[in-house]
């Protein structure tokens, strides 16, 4: 009889503060666990950089999750970069009880030491860089990440069996940095938000009019989400009488600065009679948010993936999204939303055609849920992935 394959995945942290990224990997153990591999994570208690404590769990030992194992370990001596010495030390001496390992992020501290470990300690590993490759996210502190880059992550992306990418735009564009590593295109998957525990009227809690279509923006108030692209657009559309109300769900644990900046933005403009702005939302109030939206925004510079959009498409909300969404030529293919440039215009544009039209946001909105159904079922990635595992092994 085949042993299972054992599976180590490494992640800074999987705390809901930080995302999809953090999300992904506890629905990837899960399905992964579910065609019969042994699957553990090692991570972090961060749970936040700046102002959050530390998530309340066991640290250094397993814990038992739905058919996979998560170990905890303190970050510690640099909590702000989701460090931890005691997860090195606990990789260097049980990296070798495991088959593969998949490290995510580039240019964190404690994915690119892990790798190094599995390096060292012979143990083959794939690296998920989570859109860090992209030449737009490299010209953020340049000339720290060219140093970074040369000493920790061109040996690891070198040495490693494989480069995760999470569509074919992400593996087009990354930098590898001279590396002849192969690359594996592996989407993300979005699993149906478990049942409402308690019934919520977000019109009532958030003090949302009824009588407008309601878009979503759902993901960290960041710089890169285009918010700058996007607030300018529905002042344009605001001027014009098109009707709409914006909820926009989200933070920033790593800049609040920046994350307050767009709470001014919006409340010393004529939209503070059109947005709403809620923080960050999760379990009931996200469902209920994503039920009652008409229509998903997210005009990003760059995204390698888009879990949020995803999960828009999975509840079927048709959605505008940039370009630079790199799952966007799989939504123009499916016609599941409308595709704007990163510019204001493109952005005014496409909103406006998408508002103008009940009756083909109700179409999109269906032709999204059944591409996400098709192309990002957790079930169908994982078998994907132990296949990819087991074809590198075998090499």
């Amino acid at each position: 009889m085949t042993q299972p394959l054992k599976i180590l995945q490494i992640v800074p942290s999987i705390s809901l503060v930080y995302g999809g990224p953090s999300q992904m990997v506890r629905g990837f153990s899960q399905a992964l666990a579910a065609t019969g591999a042994e699957v553990t994570i090692i991570t972090t208690d961060a749970n936040g950089d700046v102002d959050e404590a530390p998530l309340a769990v066991p640290l250094s030992v397993p814990v038992p999750e739905e058919n996979y194992t998560v170990y905890y370990f303190r970050c510690s001596p640099f909590r702000r970069y989701k460090f931890s010495l005691d997860l090195l030390r606990w990789l260097w001496d049980h990296a070798q009880d495991y088959d593969i390992a998949h490290v995510h992020a580039l240019f964190s501290p404690v994915s690119s030491l892990a790798a190094t470990v599995l390096r060292q300690r012979r143990v083959p590993y794939l690296m998920r860089p989570l859109g860090t490759l992209d030449p737009a996210d490299l010209r953020k502190k340049q000339q720290i990440k060219k140093l970074y880059a040369a000493v920790l992550e061109r040996p690891n992306l070198a040495a490693a069996a494989a480069i995760h990418f999470t569509s074919e735009q992400e593996a087009r564009v990354s930098e590898r940095f001279g590396t002849d590593t192969p690359g594996i295109v592996l989407p993300l998957g979005v699993s149906p938000l478990p049942p409402a525990t308690t019934a919520i009227d977000v019109y009532d809690r958030f003090d949302i009019p009824r009588d407008r279509p309601l878009i979503l923006f759902m993901s960290r108030l960041d710089p890169k989400k285009g918010i700058d692209l996007l607030l300018p657009a529905l002042e344009t559309l605001q001027q014009t009488d098109v009707s709409f109300h914006l909820v926009m769900c989200g933070a920033n644990p790593q800049d609040r600065a920046y994350e307050q900046s767009v709470y001014e933005r919006v409340e010393n403009s004529a939209l503070r009679s059109h947005v709403t702005l809620t923080g960050y939302v999760a379990g009931d109030t996200k469902a209920a948010l994503l039920q009652a939206a008409d229509l998903f925004v997210l005009p990003s510079y760059y995204e390698n993936f888009g879990i949020s959009v995803a999960e828009a498409m999975l509840a079927a909300i048709p959605v505008v999204i940039s370009d630079q969404v790199h799952i966007w030529e799989t939504i123009q293919q499916t016609d599941s939303g409308w595709i704007c440039e990163c510019t204001v215009e493109s952005v005014t544009t496409q909103l406006q055609a998408a508002l103008q039209s009940p009756e083909e946001r109700t179409q999109r909105g269906l032709n999204a849920q059944r591409c996400a159904k098709d192309h990002y079922s957790w079930g169908a990635i994982a078998e994907s992935a132990i296949g990819i595992y087991q074809n590198l092994l075998a090499k």
